[in-house]
């Protein structure tokens, strides 16, 4: 892994090339339709545009943690987007998109959401950066990046207003 600093931000827009060649390559080579859902706000950003940059039909998903999340008491609702799935989650293979995989604490929360809307036949996981940090047994299918961050920063994936990608390290509150 890679340390990481403010100074040296990786290129968010560059990842997300990496990103979107190992989802084409995983959806060529999966025998059934693979549909797309994106976890709130930057992996749903991810799951939107990939879904349009590799011509895929309709629309991804975009699935929310917040009514599953274990600090849910602290936390309350998020004001992130709400749970959208435009397919029958029964029977899919769904692939999760996320920008930045941590803890596995939002995948557990966003797996116990998808299965309140069906049973999928495989759920899979693609991220932009894999952290490190995993407090439960969760691994990506694929990670564009492995960074180590330190444990009171926090990467964050932005969007400006034209749809271009960066990254944001903050310091977390105690």
């Amino acid at each position: 892994m890679t340390s990481l600093s403010s100074s040296d931000l990786p290129d968010a827009e560059a990842l997300y090339g990496e990103l979107a060649r190992g989802v084409k390559q995983l959806l060529a080579s999966s025998p059934e339709p693979v549909m797309l859902a994106g976890i709130t706000s930057g992996g749903a950003w991810l799951a939107e545009r990939l879904q349009r940059d590799l011509g895929l039909p309709g629309a991804a998903g975009v699935i929310s943690s917040s009514m599953h999340r274990d600090d849910f008491a602290q936390r309350g609702l998020a004001s992130s987007a709400q749970t959208v799935l435009p397919f029958d989650v029964n029977g899919a293979h769904v692939l999760l998109i996320d920008d930045v995989l941590y803890t596995g604490r939002t995948l557990r929360a966003v797996i116990n959401e998808l299965f309140d809307y069906g049973r999928p036949a495989s759920v899979r996981l693609a991220v932009l950066v894999d952290r490190g940090g995993r407090e439960l047994p969760i691994e990506p299918n694929l990670c564009a990046a492995r960074l180590d961050v330190p444990a009171k920063r926090s990467l964050e994936l932005a969007r400006d207003d034209s749809g271009r990608l960066s990254f944001v390290l903050e310091t977390k509150e105690a």
